[in-house]
């Protein structure tokens, strides 16, 4: 799990200073603030998933890192497709975030399987 772990801090690390960007430079407010709520929660989620109290428990927090990554691919295609945000920053962003949901994903799937 730490790759896991380091490169959600990682990019949670990229979502933090591009939203310090978008409201320094940009003077964009509101879709700033919501990628970085739910870019930071991804790794937040999974270091919570660390300590989970079940099998089940860790599902649940990953499967909410789940959902705040795909969410977080949202917010990064409006903010491009708005001109916020730059093609080779989108793409850098975006690549790392859906590596991210592939990895969630593939532990989501690992986890159901051990105790089906």
């Amino acid at each position: 799990m730490s790759v896991l772990k380091d490169k959600s801090y990682g990019f949670a690390l990229e979502i933090v200073r591009l939203s310090q960007y978008l409201v320094a430079d940009k003077k964009e407010y509101v879709l700033s603030k919501q990628l970085l709520r739910s870019g930071t929660a991804v790794g937040a989620l999974i270091r919570e998933a660390e300590f989970a109290q079940s099998k089940k428990d860790f599902i649940h927090k990953m499967s909410i890192a789940l959902k705040e990554a795909n969410e977080t691919l949202y917010w990064l295609d409006l903010l491009k497709d708005t001109s916020y945000l730059v093609e080779d920053k989108y793409q850098s962003l975006h690549s790392v975030c859906k590596e991210l949901v592939a990895m969630l994903v593939s532990s989501i799937k690992t986890s159901k399987k051990s105790i089906s």
